[in-house]
């Protein structure tokens, strides 16, 4: 395809899928006016239903609104071809230094720079209001001014670093084995991604958060005697402080084999009684148990596999870089470009994933139903739904494209609990 072609085929794409979006938003707010469902009238009264609505309703306006600047900022971005002007003053600027000898790194790596710090402008003032005006509105933000900007800090400074070493790496293998860097490129990733997952309580998460061990009680007493009745050696558990940033609770396992650890969220041990924290910890078990780590994991790998092998098929079609507005061919605009042409397949299997995500938690709801309690269960999924407000009525066709686990009302359901 020509450059025109792909120009008209990106901004085509962009605004097809901006549609089904909005579309889509529409459907899900629209349903929120349904009666409330019998299966958590227990736990729900009529004002607290509301104001579940509510917070959901003022949710979705700000992200609609969001989503009109991004979209409307991207189309002029690409209809003037400025992503490909930003990437021409940014080369001849870098070729006109003392960098000029590194001009293809200098340049590549000097332009995600500029789109990292510039798209993360735009976004802040979305994420402040997010987190300061309707968190806080329906008390759920801890977060500071002080804290707000130190994760900003700290997140520039991790992206910075490993984000700056990934594409760096990208960039060299690329310029140096040509199309070919795609396979070399998808081992270092998946052993970065199996790393990661192995090491992220360990490495990252500290960076953010406090962990610090369950002391001795009778919480710790119950997770261990569950642990031992079901044969899940898990010597690590852990409280982080989630509190310091919301109100908002939720618990993870991290890690393999002797490097496993429980997470538990300072909220939720402080909402939950110890027989709802056996059940959370028992559905988390069942993911082990079932193998939908690992699963998840080798279907991410085969994932990026795929995408970074459709990648070589177009990181040097210079076509991709002028129909962004460049004069020439450049590395950095031909990944972005990929991103934009690829967007309908990586939406498919971001649907496919999802399909097999909710049938994970299923499955880990049955385990945790056999193997501990569907009513404790079941009271633990219907407090946390409470507590964080969620969206008790999703429309369904928003559910199958963005839900990875299924709506609380059905997982009772599945449970047999009415």
């Amino acid at each position: 395809m020509d450059a025109i072609t792909i120009k008209y085929l990106i901004i085509g794409i962009l605004i097809f899928d901006f549609l089904v979006e909005r579309i889509l938003d529409y459907l899900n707010i629209k349903n929120l006016s349904a009666a409330l469902p019998s299966n958590v009238a227990d736990v729900y009264d009529t004002a607290e239903y509301n104001r579940s609505q509510e917070y959901q309703k003022e949710k979705e306006k700000a992200e609609q609104f969001q989503s009109y600047f991004q979209f409307a900022l991207y189309i002029l971005l690409l209809t003037q071809g400025y992503l490909g002007g930003l990437y021409d003053y940014i080369q001849a600027s870098v070729l006109q230094s003392s960098l000029s000898t590194y001009s293809f790194y200098a340049s590549n790596l000097l332009f995600f720079g500029v789109l990292f710090i510039a798209s993360d402008l735009i976004s802040t003032p979305f994420s402040i209001y997010n987190t300061f005006v309707i968190e806080e509105k329906y008390g759920f933000n801890k977060s500071t001014v002080k804290l707000f900007i130190m994760d900003k800090i700290k997140g520039y400074l991790l992206a910075i670093i490993l984000g700056g070493v990934i594409i760096a790496l990208l960039l060299f293998l690329i310029q140096t084995l040509d199309t070919s860097f795609w396979w070399i490129f998808w081992l270092i990733i998946s052993v970065l991604i199996v790393t990661l997952n192995m090491f992220y309580t360990s490495l990252l998460l500290p960076l953010f958060n406090k962990l610090t061990p369950l002391g001795d009680g009778e919480l710790k007493t119950a997770i261990q005697a569950y642990c031992v009745k079901e044969n899940f050696p898990v010597d690590n558990i852990y409280i982080m402080d989630g509190s310091k940033r919301s109100n908002k609770a939720n618990a993870f396992f991290s890690g393999f084999g002797k490097k496993k650890k429980i997470v538990l969220f300072d909220t939720l041990v402080d909402q939950h009684s110890i027989p709802e924290l056996i059940a959370i910890l028992a559905h988390e078990a069942g993911h082990f148990k079932k193998k939908h780590i690992i699963q998840m994991m080798v279907l991410s790998v085969f994932q990026m596999g795929v995408y970074l092998f459709l990648l070589s098929l177009l990181i040097k079609n210079e076509n991709v870089s002028v129909a962004l507005g460049s004069t020439g061919n450049s590395i950095a605009l031909n990944l972005i470009g990929f991103g934009l042409l690829f967007s309908p397949v990586s939406s498919i299997t971001g649907i496919l994933v999802n399909v097999l995500s909710r049938k994970n938690e299923y499955e880990a709801d049955a385990f945790a139903a056999s193997t501990s309690s569907a009513a404790d269960l079941g009271i633990a999924l219907k407090n946390l739904s409470k507590k964080n407000l969620s969206n008790l009525t999703p429309h369904p066709a928003y559910v199958f494209l963005h839900y990875s686990h299924p709506p609380v009302t059905q997982r009772l359901d599945a449970m047999g609990i009415k």
